[in-house]
């Protein structure tokens, strides 16, 4: 599937900010035999001062923008193209529970695709006793890993309901298990860290969805949205496997990858610090249109 992508976020101060500094990840990744970045560009209005690229430990590309003078409204854009290319069904070659930590102490490599960076605690993922009785109350002897994981992301769909009132992006795994209510970023972190509860490596994948409109209903502009799902590394023979818990399927073309990282810290969209007083306001709006060959 090819795809033209927006994405425009703007933040407007009650009082004038100044000494911003923004981090930015926003251009889709280009994956082999998975998805290509053809072009892509992010602009910042007002203009930065400085403005510097580079690519972090998770190969993503991001960027660095200062805005040093006052401005009372900050409009960030993003335009892109891409090609995501559907990925093969396979079958089951991930082994039993027990056999995992040995298939993990075989992988040496500790670079961004080990699964050695998603076994632990992370900034935003503590382990926590409740989500881990979660899980392991949905074990059966004979399960693979990817069973328990496509078993859990079926449970978390089942047993959660999407409230984009019930959280806020600063919620804990802990107060989104509890009200069983939250976003795609609770339900994923809520998966993330019941599988490293069981030493399954688990990360968290920043993306885009494209939404499809009821029959007979014209599609919205606006009406896409960030997104985020969950990889799971499945062992040697297998690997990294995606699974989307707040739709209960695999990450397929509709699925655009932006960042993965260990939670929503290393991807965040926007992160930054600046000089202000009083309240702000922010408004998002993304639209992932297919692209007629």
């Amino acid at each position: 599937m090819l795809y033209d992508l927006s994405l425009h976020i703007g933040y407007r101060y009650e009082v004038p900010a100044s000494g911003a500094h923004h981090m930015l990840r926003l251009l889709p990744l280009s994956l082999p035999d998975r998805q290509r970045l053809i072009a892509g560009a992010i602009t910042v209005t007002p203009e930065p001062d400085e403005i510097t690229t580079f690519t972090d430990f998770f190969r993503h590309p991001a960027s660095h923008a200062i805005l040093r003078g006052p401005h009372e409204k900050l409009d960030i854009r993003m335009q892109a193209r891409v090609m995501v290319q559907a990925q093969p069904m396979t079958a089951d070659f991930s082994p039993l529970l027990d056999r995992l930590p040995q298939e993990i102490a075989e992988t040496w490599s500790l670079d961004a695709e080990s699964p050695h960076h998603f076994l632990g605690t992370s900034p935003r993922l503590p382990r926590d006793k409740a989500i881990s009785a979660y899980v392991r109350g949905m074990l059966k002897p004979s399960m693979t890993v990817r069973q328990i994981a496509e078993t859990l992301c079926s449970r978390i769909h089942k047993d959660f309901k999407y409230d984009a009132e019930a959280t806020t992006v600063d919620s804990t795994p802990a107060e989104a298990f509890a009200k069983k209510s939250g976003v795609c970023q609770d339900f994923s972190h809520v998966m993330i860290v019941a599988l490293r509860s069981l030493g399954i490596p688990a990360g968290y994948v920043s993306g885009f969805l494209r939404t499809i409109p009821p029959p007979g209903k014209e599609r919205l502009e606006g009406a896409d949205a960030m997104h985020a799902w969950v990889r799971v590394w499945c062992g040697k023979l297998t690997g990294w496997l995606e699974l989307d818990p707040t739709n209960d399927i695999a990450a397929g073309t509709d699925h655009i990858v932006v960042g993965y990282g260990r939670d929503y810290a290393d991807v965040a969209p926007v992160i930054g610090v600046l000089k202000s007083y009083g309240s702000h306001e922010t408004d998002q709006a993304v639209d992932v249109v297919p692209v007629r060959q």
